[in-house]
């Protein structure tokens, strides 16, 4: 095509990002229009064969080019649709789009100052800003933007493991003990993904009791600890969440935290979800303890609505991620640059192309301000708050656990009228079971709105609703509720 960087391809290409932008604007705009459908569904085998998506010896017309990108948005989920509850990161957010755009213009790399220097200060200062939130001491310590809260969890192991047997870095598994370490039974998969990915093993992760809530048990957190020592087994890490993914619960964090103090074990606290609570005054007691972590993982792509993704590890010891993690190549972290050394950050990253992820939560920021976030997350609250209140006496909604939700996950099952009557036992049962996933298709065939299911221990399939997209509201829940009655009543 006659784009830049060829000769007087100015125009053309002024052009043809023009044209780009408002397909994108009519996304944009279309996003937030109730009328429109949250997604048009296809099958796999459908979509496949209904376009040709086969990539070609021989260029493209421009035309073309705008029509794949039409056609892309056209089957694209719109995740910032007001009835979009699908995952625990929904919303678009427009100060963080336009940044997201800037960052792809501006392309480059996390890992010197020398190729990146705003953005790398930019990392610095947000990070000591949400270290600060976590109430460690003037933001000290240190933290990295991830790929994602599964990796960010990945670091802390890795690190908590460097701290006590350092030799790990060259000698491997073999030349230190058979270590383990301990989550909740509700935490996320991401812990034992880790330990399969350190060479610890997923035998390695021991699951902790939870109370009907989905906290975890202090005691048994204890009991579980001595077995292991008489076992003769090491444990490095406890890793605590603060918004669990299916029941939204905060494990208690003083308790824990008392525990990895008596044992030296460091503690980790899994905030992916439940870390953007920090920002809200009204909120923020449910993470009391957090400031005694060792290392904390905070997704603001989640629960503070930044476009993903943007995931934060921090660690409260300055350094020790560099120690860890550094290699010292010689063409990349040059020990005599002539300027300060310390802000080429790529060393302590596992890493080595980084992708720039903090300028669109540092611009939000900017935007919103801390008060901002805060009353954005305050009414996502809100909002489950006034869900669980409208069904948990409502004919044909039975909740997962009983008491308001700690966070924004609302978990209930709908009972079709031909199941009311039907008294407990295992036809009830495997009946309730195919519920959730019929509603569920049904709601994505129709394209009204999404929110997400599963079967957690001996429960089987039930609706977890969330909240984190501020552009919902009381309407958008009331909508919710007679689309999920609509589309279940004959079952």
């Amino acid at each position: 095509p006659d784009l830049l960087p060829t000769c007087n391809g100015e125009i053309t290409t002024m052009s043809f990002l023009q044209d780009v932008v408002d397909i994108l604007l009519q996304y944009v705009v279309k996003s937030f229009d109730r009328s429109t459908k949250v997604i048009d569904f296809h099958y796999p085998n459908e979509l496949l064969q209904e376009y040709n998506w086969e990539l070609a010896d021989q260029p493209q017309t421009l035309e073309e080019i705008l029509l794949n990108c039409r056609t892309t948005l056209k089957y694209a989920i719109k995740t910032g649709h007001p009835r979009y509850f699908n995952q625990l990161s929904t919303g678009l957010d427009m100060v963080g789009l336009a940044a997201d755009w800037l960052t792809s213009a501006a392309n480059t790399n996390m890992f010197t100052y020398e190729i990146a220097p705003v953005f790398v200060l930019l990392e610095y200062v947000t990070l000591r800003k949400m270290r600060e939130m976590v109430g460690w001491p003037g933001g000290c310590g240190d933290g990295i933007f991830s790929p994602g809260g599964a990796i960010s969890n990945m670091y802390a192991m890795l690190i908590a493991r460097f701290k006590m047997f350092p030799e790990v870095k060259e000698k491997g598994m073999a030349a230190i003990p058979r270590l383990v370490a301990f989550t909740s039974e509700h935490s996320h998969f991401s812990v034992k993904k880790g330990a399969a990915a350190l060479g610890i093993g997923t035998d390695s992760v021991i699951l902790i009791r939870c109370d009907e809530r989905g906290k975890m048990i202090p005691s048994d957190l204890e009991r579980r600890i001595v077995e292991a020592k008489q076992k003769g087994f090491v444990p490095f890490l406890v890793s605590a969440t603060a918004g669990t993914t299916v029941y939204g619960a905060f494990d208690p964090l003083i308790a824990i935290a008392d525990i990895c103090k008596k044992y030296k074990i460091w503690m980790h606290v899994d905030g992916a979800w439940g870390g953007g609570l920090l920002m809200s005054r009204k909120h923020k007691w449910k993470l009391n303890g957090v400031e005694r972590a060792n290392s904390v993982t905070w997704n603001p792509h989640k629960m503070m609505g930044v476009p993903l993704q943007c995931s934060a590890l921090l660690v409260r010891e300055e350094g020790l991620m560099q120690s860890c993690n550094q290699m010292h190549a010689s063409y990349l972290f040059q020990q005599d640059k002539h300027y300060d050394l310390s802000y080429d950050t790529g060393d302590k990253a596992l890493q080595c192309g980084r992708h720039v992820d903090v300028f669109k939560l540092w611009l939000m920021w900017r935007a919103k301000g801390t008060t901002g976030f805060e009353a954005q997350i305050d009414k996502c609250l809100e909002l489950a708050e006034y869900l669980y209140n409208k069904i948990k006496n409502r004919e044909g909604y039975e909740m997962v656990f009983d008491g308001k939700p700690q966070h924004t996950n609302v978990c209930f099952w709908y009972i079709p009228p031909s199941l009311r009557g039907v008294e407990d036992g295992e036809e009830r049962t495997s009946r309730l079971m195919k519920v959730a996933p019929v509603i569920k298709a049904r709601m994505m065939e129709y394209g009204t709105t999404m929110v997400s299911y599963q079967p957690l221990g001996d429960k089987v399939n039930f609706f977890r609703m969330v909240i984190s997209n501020p552009a919902a509201t009381h309407q958008d829940i009331d909508f919710l509720i007679d689309e999920i009655e609509r589309l279940g009543q004959d079952l």
